[in-house]
């Protein structure tokens, strides 16, 4: 399968790509710590942008790559275990049942590793690299062949624990231009007990269930944390030319009664929807809403281009679910669903927690 920076994918796109990427610097991840980058810097791993090449651009080191690049590995260099690989260490943006990793080799050719691991492991607090270092570390990919100019797919077990740090371990030496860990955010019970919350954010653990478009722009872009930097760090689909609108859907991080709604159209000047509206629902199981099980929270409302809009809501119930429908189509920066958590979703989040936990 070829992409558009004439590299390939290999094997077809795996399901878990539609998760978060936990590693995402737009989640809040950083790359905390790294052997060796001679060539190029750790913290390219974790851009959520492709990955770039400008050839004929030099540097005292070398060719500039957009990746995390260690030197040829040589007796005495810095290194790990021995001296005998490179390795970075990753904080993910939120904690979470990692699913599958993406390791992108885009336009390393004559310099990428022929093997990498990956693992992962649970630290409390904010520990120091050194640390980090002393942690026991659980291998999710065990050494995996590399291709030249490829993003590799690899699966990654149910393993029933959640983890925050992961560590990319190049075998022995060379380039990897972005590394993706999809997961499923885990929020900590302990922060979102008795203070208002973001129902709808992503790094807790909401998720869109479903959605009509997402030709220019994911919809989850719209629960991720922060502001939006620019039109491409949002929700956008395409010109409708017909005579319906787009929509989202929204499952929350809980069961949760929502008292304020906010749809931000930041950066969206000649392509902000003219109205939205923003419906609840409640269900008892994983099924999605039935189309009776919705109650409008927001009546159609005409939205401004370039604007951060909030609404009081006054009578919501407990709700798991949220639609936004915009009319008729266009971009939406950020949603976000201030409120509070019932004790019955309180009490399955600290369930979940303790059930994930690592001892």
């Amino acid at each position: 399968m070829s992409d558009a920076r004439g590299g390939t994918t290999v094997g077809a796109l795996a399901a878990f790509t539609a998760l978060p990427d936990l590693a995402s610097r737009a989640l809040g991840a950083s790359v905390i710590w790294a052997n060796d980058e001679f060539f190029a810097d750790k913290e390219n791993l974790i851009d959520p942008a492709p990955p770039l090449f400008r050839p004929a651009t030099f540097t005292a080191k070398g060719q500039q790559y957009d990746g995390w690049e260690t030197r040829r590995r040589r007796p005495g260099a810095p290194g790990v275990a021995g001296n005998d690989h490179d390795s970075a260490i990753i904080r993910l943006g939120a904690p979470g049942l990692i699913r599958g990793v993406v390791i992108d080799t885009a336009h390393f050719l004559g310099n990428y590793p022929p093997r990498c691991s990956v693992e992962a492991t649970w630290c409390d607090g904010y520990p120091s690299p050194k640390r980090l270092l002393k942690a026991q570390w659980t291998e999710i990919v065990p050494p995996y062949a590399l291709g030249g100019g490829q993003e590799h797919h690899v699966a990654v077990g149910d393993l029933g624990r959640r983890f925050n740090y992961v560590r990319l371990n190049l075998l022995p030496d060379g380039g990897v231009a972005r590394l993706r860990v999809h997961g499923e955010p885990l929020a900590d019970p302990g922060f979102l007990d008795g203070v208002t919350v973001n129902l709808a954010s992503l790094v807790d653990g909401a998720s869109v269930s479903g959605c009509s478009d997402m030709y220019f722009g994911r919809a989850d872009n719209m629960l991720m944390p922060g502001l939006a930097r620019s039109m491409g760090e949002g929700w956008e689909n395409a010109r409708r030319r017909d005579d319906g609108n787009d929509w989202a859907e929204i499952r929350l991080l809980g069961e949760g009664i929502v008292r304020v709604l906010e749809i931000d159209t930041t950066h969206y000047k000649g392509n902000a929807p003219h109205k939205a509206k923003l419906s609840a629902a409640h269900t008892d199981d994983d099924r999605p809403p039935a189309e009776t099980d919705w109650t409008v929270l927001l009546p159609k409302t005409k939205l401004q281009p370039d604007t951060a809009h909030r609404f009081l809501i006054r009578h919501a119930k407990p709700a798991t679910h949220l639609r936004l429908d915009i009319y008729p189509d266009g971009g939406v920066a950020r949603l976000r669903a201030f409120g509070a958590l019932t004790p019955a979703a309180l009490d399955e989040l600290r369930r979940r927690w303790k059930a994930t936990g690592t001892g």
